[in-house]
């Protein structure tokens, strides 16, 4: 069924029917008009409506200045871009095409952009949304996202993809793609390439015109937190225990720095020099890796010790055999809250699969920005306009 086309000069030539026929025309209107807003996926606009219904309908008579303004916002709501999956099949049909082979050649040339890209998508998604804001580079007057301390770690390999990609875009069809969306695309198809479960991306996002720090830091959870504080920063942003612990398997590939963990290493407790829910091999290779973490920072150890470049259920495995590598995972391994969930997707790869994809696909649509409320960057580190 196509959308219900009205102008304004139309509405008011409605009213302008015979009193004979007034009201049952009114009625058969607003019924149809609510209708296509069910359709399009309204849910709000046929409430009011609705509503606006049934009080004209208890004062016999309706206003037609009312559903003006109904449908005047009606217009405007549905004029905004919605997310869909072929949102550029016009604009920019080798979309897919040029994202796919940029991102192989690239993790081809280096194994780590896989997770460098999807960690850079999550922790962009988790601040304000899924709008880029990551991406963009500090200036004399800001301090964006990217150089809060919890994002210091982030590989640069992630970074590098995305502007690949935007300056191949940029060559085919210039000015139409977001970088929010590119980054969205790329983790997808660098999820799928290194094993992982292929899932949909709505596409429409544009890119945000806000990037700080602090709101990076107040907003990101860390591996040194207490698992109940994570759990509450994951529900406050709709996602619950499980959706949680399937994201945190995106950590079956990729690494951390030594700093991360240290606490587990070295003088944890006064009965233990390490954190004795450690395999204790595991523990001792951990702590000849770090030992001289404080001198070099960029010291590392990948999160899935087993199968580091594979995306696959190990990580869940590991956790159940004292191999978690950050605190809050292998915490997750022995919470009641959280331990059937791995206890099942470590037994249940396709069960992780499934959970993963329907986590991953609700945190691409958090908070996207629409319309007028973002734009389309000619560069992703830059907004086009300098913000002061």
């Amino acid at each position: 069924m196509q959308p219900v086309q009205t102008t304004p000069m139309q509405v008011f030539s409605f009213f302008n029917f015979s009193s004979n026929h007034r009201k049952k025309e009114e009625e058969v209107f607003l019924f149809t008009l609510i209708r296509h807003l069910q359709i399009l996926h309204s849910p709000s606009l046929s409430l009011s409506l609705s509503l606006s219904l049934s009080l004209g309908t208890k004062r016999k008579e309706m206003t037609p200045f009312y559903l003006l303004f109904f449908l005047v916002f009606f217009n405007i709501a549905t004029s905004e871009s919605k997310l869909t999956l072929d949102y550029y099949s016009k604009t920019c049909p080798r979309l897919q095409d040029i994202i796919r082979q940029v991102v192989t050649d690239k993790q081809i040339a280096a194994s780590s952009t896989a997770a460098a890209t999807l960690r850079l998508f999550f922790h962009d998604c988790m601040v304000n949304g899924c709008d880029g804001s990551i991406l963009i580079s500090s200036n004399a007057f800001n301090t964006a996202e990217r150089d809060a301390e919890i994002n210091l770690s982030l590989p640069g390999d992630g970074f590098d993809v995305i502007t690949r990609a935007k300056t191949a875009l940029e060559l085919e069809c210039p000015g139409v793609v977001s970088c929010a969306d590119i980054l969205a695309l790329a983790a997808r198809d660098l999820v799928t390439m290194v094993g992982g479960p292929y899932y949909n991306i709505r596409l429409g996002r544009k890119d945000g015109f806000i990037s700080k720090a602090s709101e990076a830091e107040a907003a990101m959870a860390k591996p040194t937190m207490p698992l109940t504080q994570i759990i509450k920063i994951f529900q406050s942003r709709g996602f619950n225990t499980q959706e949680m612990v399937a994201l945190s398997g995106a950590h079956t590939i990729g690494f951390a720095h030594c700093k991360e963990f240290s606490k587990r290493l070295f003088n944890f407790s006064k009965k233990s020099d390490y954190d004795p829910t450690l395999y204790p091999k595991y523990a001792e290779g951990l702590r000849k890796l770090c030992e001289n973490y404080t001198k070099d920072p960029t010291m590392s150890a990948f999160n899935d010790v087993m199968t580091p470049n594979k995306f696959d259920n190990m990580y869940y495995q590991n956790l159940q055999k004292g191999l978690g590598l950050l605190a809050s995972d292998q915490a997750m391994a022995v919470d009641k809250r959280t331990k059937p969930y791995v206890d099942l997707y470590a037994a249940n790869q396709t069960a992780f699969f499934q959970a993963f994809t329907h986590a991953i696909e609700k945190v691409s649509v958090y908070q996207v920005k629409t319309g007028r409320k973002g734009e389309v960057r000619h560069r992703c580190d830059a907004f086009n306009s300098l913000k002061t």
